[in-house]
C-alpha cells in the first residue's frame, strides 16, 4: 500500500483503537473461554497438546547423529532450560519429566517471552527441535491440495503445515503475536512454530513504524506487514489485523474484510509471491459471522483473481472448522 493510505488507514483506525480499549476485556474473556474449549478437547482427544509446524527439510550431515527420538529429547531439554534462564520470573521453574510437559512448557515460555534477540547457539538447536517436529507431522505440499475452480483451492488443518509462498496470520493491532501460554488461536500457534525470530522481527518492525508514526502507533485494520516465515514451509508470512465486530456487523466493516483480502494479495503481486492460504480473517473471537466472512473472502478474492489474470497461481482457503469447510464448498 501507499504512504498515504497507510495513514488514512491510522486516522480511521483512531477511534476505533479508543472503541477496541473499552472492550478489550470482554473480547480477553472470549479467548479464555476458547482457551477452555479447547482444553476439554485436548483431554477427550479430540485435538493434539500443540500443532507442531513444518520446514522445507535440507538434512544437515552434521545433524544426522542427532536425529530421532533420544536427540529431539535432548533437544527439548536444553531449550526447556535455556528458555527458563531466559525468563527472570520462571528461571527457578520445576521442570515436569514427562514429554508432553516439557512440550507444553517450552512453546508456553516462547508464548510469553518479549520479542529481542536470543544466543545463537539456543537459536540453532531451537531450529533443529521445530524440523524434526515437522518430520513428525509431516508437510502440506500444493501439489497436495486439489485446485477446485480458477485457482481456488480449500484445506482444512493447520496451517503451520503448508509449503506455499505465503500464510496470512489473523494478528492482533500490537502485531507481537499472543503471549497467553498455550492459547489455541493462529496466532499463537504460528509464533509458537515459526520460532521466537519472528516476534523479535515483528518487533523491530513495529518499532520503526513507531518512530514514523508516534509511539502510540497500532497496526491499522488491513494494513498488511511481511515477515519471514523462519521454520514455517511457507517462505512468508502476511500478517493483517482484521476488523472487530463489537454490536453489529456494518458496511464498512465488511468493506475492511474485503480490504484485508485485496491488500494482502496486492502485497503478493508487489513480493512476486504466487501461491498464498487464507485463514478465517475475523471469525471466532473478533465476531464476525463466519458465512459472511467466508461470501466477502470468496467473492473479493475471486474478482481480485479476475482483474490480475495469471498473477497468482492458488489461493486457498484455509479452516480449521468443519462448518467453516461447508460453507466454502458451498460458496466455490
Amino acid at each position: 500500500m501507499k504512504e498515504k493510505d497507510i495513514q488514512t488507514k491510522w486516522d480511521q483506525a483512531g477511534s476505533r483503537l479508543k472503541e477496541g480499549q473499552a472492550t478489550a476485556n470482554r473480547i480477553e474473556e472470549d479467548q479464555a473461554a476458547e482457551s477452555r474449549i479447547m482444553d476439554e478437547r485436548q483431554a477427550a482427544g479430540g485435538i493434539a497438546d500443540d500443532q507442531p509446524a513444518g520446514n522445507r527439510i535440507v538434512d544437515d550431515p552434521s545433524d544426522e547423529s542427532r536425529q530421532g527420538e533420544k536427540g529431539q529429547e535432548e533437544r527439548l531439554d536444553y531449550l526447556v532450560e535455556e528458555f527458563k534462564a531466559d525468563s527472570e520470573d520462571y528461571k527457578d521453574l520445576e521442570t515436569p519429566e514427562g514429554r508432553e510437559e516439557k512440550q507444553r512448557l517450552l512453546r508456553s515460555l516462547m508464548n510469553i517471552r518479549m520479542p529481542g534477540k536470543m544466543p545463537e547457539p539456543v537459536l540453532k538447536v531451537q531450529d533443529d527441535y521445530l524440523r524434526e517436529r515437522a518430520r513428525e507431522k509431516g508437510l502440506v505440499e500444493l501439489s497436495d491440495i486439489p485446485e477446485i475452480r480458477d485457482g481456488l483451492s480449500i484445506w482444512q488443518g493447520d496451517i503451520t503445515r503448508l509449503a506455499v509462498d505465503a500464510i496470512v496470520n489473523a494478528a492482533n493491532s500490537q502485531m507481537l503475536g499472543c503471549f497467553v501460554p498455550m492459547h489455541a488461536c493462529i496466532d499463537n500457534c504460528i509464533h509458537s512454530f515459526a520460532g521466537v525470530q519472528l516476534r523479535e522481527e515483528c518487533g523491530r518492525k513495529m518499532r520503526q513504524l513507531k518512530i514514523r508514526y508516534g509511539r502510540d502507533y497500532e497496526q491499522p485494520t488491513a494494513v498488511p506487514m511481511l515477515t519471514e516465515a523462519y521454520n514455517l514451509p511457507a517462505k512468508k508470512i502476511i500478517h493483517i489485523v482484521g476488523p472487530i465486530v463489537y454490536d453489529r456487523l456494518t458496511p464498512d466493516l465488511e468493506e475492511d474484510l474485503a480490504d484485508c483480502y485485496r491488500n494482502s494479495l496486492d502485497l503478493c503481486l508487489d513480493q512476486d509471491l504466487k501461491t498464498i492460504a487464507f485463514c478465517c480473517i475475523s471469525t471466532g473471537v473478533f465476531r464476525f459471522p463466519n458465512r459472511r466472512a467466508a461470501e466477502i473472502a470468496v467473492e473479493t478474492v475471486s474478482r481480485w483473481m479476475t482483474d490480475h489474470p495469471g498473477q497468482i497461481e492458488r489461493v486457498i482457503f484455509n479452516v480449521f472448522k468443519e462448518e467453516d469447510k461447508i460453507i466454502y464448498e458451498e460458496l466455490i
